[in-house]
């Protein structure tokens, strides 16, 4: 049996109502003494479609997240982070590249083959790209979305090992027939809960690369697109949120009962994971040693029968995913590295996913490329002075184009410009703001004339993603 059988196999076997963790042999949690000596480790968990007001950390209120919430009470919380885009592909082509929107290859949803998003350039060079260069090993397990299996990125062109769905489309289904595990596709049985085999797959991928330096990215789907929860959690919040049991989801595979209650528990269940993760850093002795990020790739759906409102999954940000308004790129972001980041700090810098390649690459010593738009925020974390953005970039072709710039408190927002590349600029002052509900341009026509020439200034056109129309 090959070892993507083999992988699926075990983890099937083993997995319950948790994640898989598979006994480790008696000596091995007493080798230490590498990880005091070696680069440190990155474990990046990007959630889909979490919004800013989803954890209790950062104010939830119907149900809890203590493990993640563990995160921001021994790390940093950032109240000033943005996602890379406002869709996941754009966002995730920001993160791997540390370009924003206004010069990334990938700018939208835009699927290309059966299976797979519009390909990256061949040789673009990306997170691990960089990371491999000081020896670091570097896996990727969960949703990729950034080319078909065989194109000329896929994950496996970047990564030593990947486990999961290539497509953003197939990762709608928490069901799916099949997963992919470096070049091999998996046939699994439909019923099997995906979630459960990529955490299985990442935290082995932890377990075999222990005794060096190690990148993983973990971006799982929850709680993205069909509400799909184990059944014992579903059924748990199934009877806290009997009012919704009438309600149906439906989105990709099994319809749903009651999508409602599935929210909390695929919260409760990703919760449950992220602590079985953490446990897992500290009996391989590599706690202290190593960076967890935590994060969102944009704000809040609405597919599948899930009711952002109810959860107030924005706490208090105006708008939801394909938005460019907050509520639909600032995510939450928790950091925490023992004896590095200062326990229950809190961090104002203005940041974004292309801040991500730049502040791995300090931390691995090595170079970062030119020309990106990213800035290293290492020295915030570890609490010394910081440079800052002069801005920050978004834009996407859907809802007849949009864009957005923050700058310092300001944030200008404009929509419909692909007929129209003049449409009007709604400015904000975030500041006392922070909700989006006050258009001050016509009070300050000096800041929105110079938000007008960043919109020209911080873009090319893309052939392939055209923001606007011929």
């Amino acid at each position: 049996m090959n070892k993507a059988k083999q992988l699926g196999h075990k983890i099937l076997k083993t997995m319950g109502m948790g994640f898989a963790l598979v006994a480790l042999p008696g000596g091995l949690l007493a080798e230490t003494g590498a990880a005091e000596k070696q680069l440190p480790n990155i474990v990046y968990i990007l959630t889909d479609d979490l919004g800013y007001g989803d954890l209790s950390c950062y104010g939830q209120e119907k149900f809890q997240t203590p493990h993640i919430d563990r995160l921001c009470k021994e790390g940093m919380k950032f109240t000033q982070h943005y996602s890379g885009g406002t869709v996941c592909a754009p966002s995730r082509c920001s993160l791997m590249t540390g370009l924003h929107n206004g010069h990334a290859q990938v700018r939208g949803n835009r699927e290309v083959q059966p299976e797979g998003q519009a390909p990256l350039a061949s040789g673009t060079s990306v997170i691990p790209a960089y990371l491999k260069k000081a020896g670091y090993a570097c896996g990727a397990f969960g949703k990729w979305g950034l080319g078909a299996p065989g194109s000329e990125s896929d994950p496996m062109a970047f990564f030593d090992e990947f486990y999961g769905y290539n497509c953003q489309r197939q990762a709608h289904n928490f069901y799916p027939d099949h997963l992919w595990h470096n070049h091999e596709k998996v046939p699994l049985d439909g019923k099997t809960y995906s979630h459960d085999l990529i955490l299985a797959a990442a935290m082995d991928f932890i377990r075999e690369n222990k005794d060096q330096p190690f990148f993983c990215y973990l971006p799982v789907t929850i709680p993205h697109a069909a509400m799909h929860a184990p059944k014992e959690l579903h059924d748990k919040y199934r009877k806290r949120f009997p009012q919704f049991n009438d309600t149906i989801g439906k989105y990709a595979g099994p319809k749903v009962q009651n999508p409602i209650a599935a929210f909390p528990a695929m919260m409760e269940h990703l919760d449950n994971g992220v602590g079985q993760l953490m446990d897992l850093l500290e009996e391989l002795g590599l706690d202290e040693n190593t960076l967890v990020i935590f994060t969102s790739d944009n704000g809040p759906h609405r597919e599948g029968g899930h009711d952002p409102d109810f959860w107030n999954s924005n706490g208090p940000l105006k708008g939801i995913k394909r938005d460019l308004y907050e509520g639909g790129i600032r995510v939450p972001m928790l950091a925490r590295w023992p004896g590095k980041i200062e326990p229950g700090s809190t961090s104002d810098q203005i940041s974004a996913f292309w801040d991500m390649l730049p502040t791995f690459c300090e931390m691995a010593k090595v170079e970062p490329p030119k020309g990106i738009d990213g800035i290293s925020i290492l020295p915030e974390l570890l609490g010394k002075p910081q440079n800052q953005h002069e801005y920050l970039y978004w834009e996407i072709g859907v809802g007849g184009g949009r864009q957005a710039i923050r700058k310092g408190d300001f944030k200008a927002v404009r929509l419909t410009v692909s007929r129209n590349p003049d449409a009007k600029i709604e400015l904000y002052n975030l500041a006392n703001d922070l909700g989006e509900t006050h258009d001050i341009s016509a009070q300050h026509p000096e800041i929105t004339r110079e938000m007008e020439v960043l919109f020209k200034k911080a873009r090319t056109e893309s052939a392939t993603f055209r923001l606007f129309k011929e």
